[in-house]
């Protein structure tokens, strides 16, 4: 026995000293230790060896088994999520919702957040950047693929409105009880306030050096009109912009007019923001969203921007509230009025898959 012999025999005898209960058996030249099946069985113990020189390797009947049984779900042409059934025990699980109207507000939260933080992130970028990191097509672009993730993130709990426009026309067509409504409007607004604010903290130092007096970053989080158009024109831009958007989305869940299916629901609404954003900000900004701006302009008030936010152009904040709230229940109505009430009494309504 050779000198480097020697010292791998020393080395295993080491190891099982140490941890006697890691014992596997392994050969050199074992192929099968590349297969996911061969190597995921964690909890059957496996005999340490010294190494052998031979071609063929001793596999333990138990491991075998215990590989072919962990898999079983995988192949099974049952329930496609029966594999993941065990992955989060309910027992322990710290706390467990039981309320549906929890699992609700916690859902559209996290989706509104998500799709702020996507989207207010990719103006501070272009902003900051004086538009070498993105200009306006990569802003229309970015906020219609937030609105698709956040949809994605949410969508299947609490419908992901992410938009009071979006929840307050639901309820005028008394698709959502109107007693959810303040709490799914507080919680797309705070969640907004809440991505402004970690966008904030992950740019202050370029916020400090390219605008350390805080006079002319307020167009990232929040919406202001273009210094030639006026605010009734502005109302009229917004009002429009959301119109088409709920007419968009209602014509989207219609599944008695030409149905796309739930899955394709999310990618179509950001294509369909994207679509609007590239048509019509021009004049505002597009806010087409009470709650992207109204959130966002309330932590520019407490984070250093003052009281100005509210009170620039006339104060236009009112703007981008109401108008989008009055547009939404205006291109709710028109769709109803044309398409949606016309459908045989049987099939009208919303397709029963979908959460709104």
């Amino acid at each position: 026995m050779n000198a480097l012999q020697l010292d791998v025999v020393a080395l295993v005898s080491l190891v099982r000293s140490l941890f006697p209960v890691l014992t596997f058996q392994f050969s050199v030249s074992d192929t099968s230790l590349s297969s996911p099946r061969r190597l995921l069985s964690s909890s059957i113990p496996l005999n340490v060896t010294k190494p052998s020189t031979s071609k063929t390797m001793t596999r333990n009947s138990d491991l075998e088994k215990n590989s072919h049984a962990a898999y079983a779900d995988l192949e099974s042409p049952g329930d496609p999520n029966q594999h993941l059934q065990h992955l989060t025990p309910v027992g322990s699980v710290p706390y467990l919702v039981k309320s549906q109207f929890a699992k609700e507000m916690m859902a559209e939260f996290l989706a509104t957040f998500v799709a702020m933080l996507f989207g207010l992130s990719c103006m501070t970028q272009v902003v900051l950047s004086s538009e070498a990191s993105g200009n306006f097509v990569t802003i229309a672009l970015c906020w219609g693929l937030a609105f698709f993730f956040g949809i994605t993130v949410g969508g299947g709990v609490s419908g992901a409105h992410l938009n009071p426009a979006v929840t307050t026309t639901l309820a005028l067509l008394k698709l959502l009880p109107w007693k959810k409504v303040p709490f799914y409007i507080l919680n797309q607004v705070v969640a907004a306030y809440v991505a402004a604010l970690f966008v904030y903290i992950l740019y202050r130092p370029m916020f400090n050096e390219v605008d350390p007096d805080r006079m002319t970053t307020h167009i990232i989080f929040a919406t202001f009109p273009h210094e030639n158009v006026g605010n009734f024109t502005c109302f009229l831009t917004e009002f429009v912009a959301t119109a088409l958007l709920i007419l968009g989305i209602l014509a989207l869940l219609d599944q008695h007019n030409r149905p796309i299916g739930k899955h394709a629901v999310p990618p179509a609404v950001g294509a369909l923001v994207s679509t609007i954003a590239m048509g019509f900000a021009m004049n505002t900004g597009l806010a087409i969203n009470p709650a992207r701006d109204l959130g966002p302009r309330l932590f520019m008030l407490c984070a250093g921007w003052g009281s100005r936010v509210f009170s620039l152009n006339h104060y236009y904040f009112w703007v981008p509230i109401v108008a989008p709230i009055m547009g939404g229940a205006a291109g709710g109505f028109v769709y109803e009025v044309l398409i949606g009430y016309h459908h045989p009494e049987k099939n009208r309504g919303p397709h029963p898959e979908y959460r709104f």
